[in-house]
């Protein structure tokens, strides 16, 4: 913007269209940094008490240090029974907790958005950023119901033709809120109309893409699920533990409250904490069995015999920690080896997730982007980490451990035209032969 005053200044005769470009770009929103003066000036709502009444009367005695400890301990208990009610109802359930979780993140993401902008009266900026939710959501949990419901799909026509064209309805959708959009320009708001437009497809980007990896680990076994939101939120306390009674010496700038005897003290107990729940966990089937759909009883079913990975196996312990336990070997899951790269991620990777919401609320001069729930702030407050869990889970899981999928391989070549199906047979055949697993038939020879 200050190059093209200067060049409108060097030249008096300039055309129209630059002097109309720099009279728009004065009423679009001044320069960055005085878009940037106004945006901080803007009147967000102040974080407010939002303490049951109970509790406050209970802890009136105490200091704001250790009523804020109170106040967190019980509501983190609270938050923990309920993880487990929601584990013991299923699979199904847990989705729709993980849908509504995202649907409240963004909310807050957008709420926060609107609270700044609102004074420009942007037109269809929260119908436009909903729509686009709407839109996203469609093309994710429609390749979703493709993948593991493959056989309910193709049984009911109308599932069939959605299936079919699945990819071409949402991109029509999403051409369609664009469209919505070029339409809403005005011509005083360009700018800020783009930037909320970018605001949106980064939050859907975070909240959204990520959530819906959260359903595609919970498919591979709940045990991809649990273990690694677990450490997370044991990551979360053990730091929070470890900070409040031995903090010492500052972490991160961001994140003032945020120590290095909290964030080392947490490492360690996360990842013994990692260690023990998946020993635990690997001995249930109805953790570790992928979930799968049932077309006989039109239900999830979570039954299998265990792979290699959930069997006890026995290691040799090196020479140099024998001398100090005294044991030689030692009985433990495969798993248990991989949850060591979950926790070790989850208390030294996961809490820059942290400390980015943390820079995005300092930004925008707020202390959490929510009061849902009292002494943690918003939903988004307490899933700033797992998200960026989510995500490592997923490329974790694609890059070790999941192999071809035959169930899957099944359900597409059933799709194929019998010309096709035959070729493949004969070519399986051939092969099979070929490696010693058939016999030839006297006619095939």
């Amino acid at each position: 913007m200050t190059e093209l005053r200067q060049r409108v200044a060097r030249e008096p005769d300039a055309p129209p269209e630059d002097k109309e470009l720099e009279s728009e770009a004065k009423v679009d929103g001044e320069t960055a940094s005085d878009s940037e003066s106004r945006v901080d000036a803007a009147s967000l709502p102040p974080s407010a008490d939002d303490t049951p009444e109970v509790l406050n009367r209970a802890l009136s005695n105490l200091s704001s240090r250790w009523k804020n400890w109170w106040v967190r301990g019980i509501l983190t208990l609270a938050m923990i029974a309920f993880f487990f009610i929601i584990i013991y109802l299923g699979p199904m359930v847990l989705m729709m907790i993980v849908m509504c979780v995202q649907i409240k993140c963004f909310h807050e993401i957008i709420t926060i958005g609107y609270n700044v902008y609102h004074s420009y009266d942007l037109p269809w900026f929260r119908t436009l950023s909903w729509y686009f939710l709407l839109c996203v959501n469609y093309f994710f949990y429609g390749e979703t119901v493709t993948d593991y419901f493959f056989t309910l799909v193709q049984r009911e026509e109308p599932l069939r033709i959605l299936s079919k064209y699945h990819r071409f309805i949402s991109f029509t959708l999403y051409l369609t809120g664009f469209c919505m959009f070029v339409l809403s320009l005005v011509k005083k708001h360009y700018r800020l109309q783009f930037y909320m437009f970018g605001w949106t497809h980064v939050t859907l980007l975070i909240v959204v893409t990520q959530s819906h990896l959260v359903i595609h680990n919970l498919f591979e076994g709940m045990i991809w699920f649990i273990v690694p939101i677990s450490c997370v939120i044991c990551n979360d306390i053990m730091a929070y533990m470890f900070g409040f009674f031995f903090g010492r010496t500052p972490l991160i700038k961001l994140s003032p409250k945020k120590t290095w005897e909290g964030f080392i003290g947490g490492c360690f107990a996360t990842v013994v904490f990692g260690l023990l729940l998946s020993y635990v966990m690997s001995g249930y089937r109805c953790f570790v069995c992928p979930v799968e759909y049932n077309n006989d009883t039109n239900s999830f079913t979570v039954d299998c015999e265990p792979s290699d990975l959930f069997r006890l196996q026995e290691y040799n312990i090196p020479g140099v920690i024998q001398s100090v336990i005294g044991w030689k070997t030692v009985r433990m899951y495969p798993f248990q080896i991989h949850s060591i790269a979950l926790s070790t991620f989850a208390s030294l990777i996961g809490p820059f997730g942290g400390f980015f919401a943390s820079g995005f609320k300092r930004a925008f001069k707020i202390k959490d982007f929510a009061n849902t729930i009292p002494g943690h702030g918003g939903i988004m407050d307490r899933f700033d980490c797992q998200y960026l869990m989510a995500t490592f889970v997923n490329v974790y899981i694609a890059s070790f451990i999941r192999g071809p999928n035959p169930s899957k391989l099944v359900q597409q070549f059933l799709t194929l035209r019998p010309d096709q199906q035959l070729h493949i047979f004969n070519t399986l055949k051939s092969h099979l032969i070929d490696k010693g697993m058939l016999t030839a038939a006297p006619e095939d020879e």
